[in-house]
């Protein structure tokens, strides 16, 4: 569109500031300038377009519009990544939210352009600039977000594009007791469905009390892995998402201790962006996060995600385990096609199996009605907890590993 003049001038928005910075990149490989906003007049009529956060830019709203304004409006485009941020509850129109911040500054702007690769939210809510159509399933009406252009992962791995994923969940047995009592209740780690104790499963399973237990299984296992990949892959990275920062901590200690080069970054690391840059470039071994590189962050030396956190939403582990899927030009001129495999390393969670199963299938988002909604939510354990157990889980052990292979990998057998 900017080739044949339909478009004189852009405006790109991030949830993140560390994105900032990637998108300016890669316009600039394109002959193009992106302006950071905050800046001059001069500079903003001057740049192809403007970088802006939704936190920033809700912060400083009237500030941004007074810019936006004096630019053509008719002949601007605006682009929303990760667009399903940008939530709108219709009980709430008027509420603070990224959402009313983007429509606000938009409206009048010839085209908007959604960009998300994860196109779901976990509050049912639709989110802005997405076209909806109504759909019936099981009998009841409800609304359907429908993209202009979909692009699934399996069509992406069967390109070359993105690299597959193979799965290691280490398997185990939690053993509970009531303190001051003989009793005894060992609940298995893949099989335990019942919500109270598949959630209280996963908290113990991420410990790292000892070298028999199964979130320490699980960094060593990665750490085997990443081993075997470098022989090949030189400067491949790990990642190990952790519960909080206490967690990230220790894992970045146990790590170190084994001699690798390690960066540990949070939301309260000193100078996040500039390490999490560093690591880009491949000055550590691992990177240790709990969620500053979940979503947007692109790292394509990333081979080995080990996951290690309580936070079992499709979105989150989607997000997460996708930064070891990525490619660039000079990896995919010295790799054939299907690309090698990176590898995820996890507790055996019946959830994770479940979302690991189908992350390269994409599904269609249906915005239920409010009431089914909730029932949905209690049915699949989003807050419903159970029984009241005032029981401790005093042991586990590491068990079986379960591998899987994802669904696209039959499809190269085909080629």
């Amino acid at each position: 569109m900017r080739r044949e003049g339909h478009l004189d001038q852009f405006v790109v928005f991030c949830h993140r500031t560390s994105i900032l910075g990637q998108w300016k990149k890669a316009a600039a490989g394109l002959g193009l300038c992106l302006e950071e906003w905050p800046c001059t007049d001069a500079a903003a009529k001057a740049a192809d377009g403007l970088l802006v956060t939704y936190q920033g830019a809700g912060r400083q709203l009237k500030s941004l519009q007074e810019q936006l304004g004096q630019l053509q409006a008719d002949r601007c485009l605006a682009i929303a990544d990760e667009a399903h941020h940008l939530g709108l509850d219709p009980d709430d129109p008027k509420a603070p939210a990224w959402g009313q911040t983007f429509q606000a500054l938009t409206k009048a702007f010839k085209l908007r352009v959604g960009l998300t690769g994860t196109p779901f939210r976990a509050d049912n809510l639709g989110f802005c600039a997405a076209r909806r159509i109504r759909v019936v399933q099981d009998g009841m009406v409800m609304e359907q977000i429908r993209p202009d252009l979909c692009v699934e992962p399996r069509e992406l791995i069967a390109a070359g594009d993105v690299r597959p994923l193979e799965f290691r969940f280490q398997d185990g047995w939690v053993e509970h007791s009531r303190e001051g009592m003989p009793d005894r209740d060992v609940s298995p780690l893949s099989a335990e469905h019942r919500e109270s104790w598949r959630a209280r499963n996963l908290r113990r399973a991420i410990r790292l009390s000892d070298s028999s237990s199964i979130g320490q299984q699980v960094l060593l296992r990665a750490q085997r892995k990443l081993t075997d990949l470098r022989q090949t892959h030189p400067d491949a990275a790990g990642l190990v998402i952790a519960r909080d920062i206490d967690h990230a901590e220790a894992i970045a200690t146990l790590l170190k201790e084994d001699g690798h080069r390690v960066e540990l970054v949070h939301s309260q690391s000193p100078q996040a962006a500039e390490r999490l840059n560093g690591f880009q470039r491949g000055t550590a071994d691992w990177l240790v996060s709990i969620d500053m590189c979940a979503e947007g962050f692109d790292a394509p030396r990333l081979r080995v995600v080990a996951y290690l956190t309580t936070v079992v939403t499709r979105s989150r582990f989607v997000q997460g385990i996708t930064r070891a899927v990525r490619m660039t030009a000079t990896l995919a001129a010295t790799e054939a096609i299907p690309r090698s495999p990176s590898f995820v390393f996890a507790p055996a969670d019946p959830l994770l199996m479940e979302y690991a199963r189908s992350w390269s299938i994409a599904e269609p988002y249906i915005l239920r009605p409010r009431e089914d909604a909730e029932a949905d939510d209690l049915i699949n354990g989003g807050h419903w907890r159970g029984p009241s157990l005032p029981m401790e889980a005093v042991e586990d052990g590491a068990g079986n590993v379960i591998r899987l292979k994802t669904p696209e990998l039959p499809l190269f057998l085909q080629q």
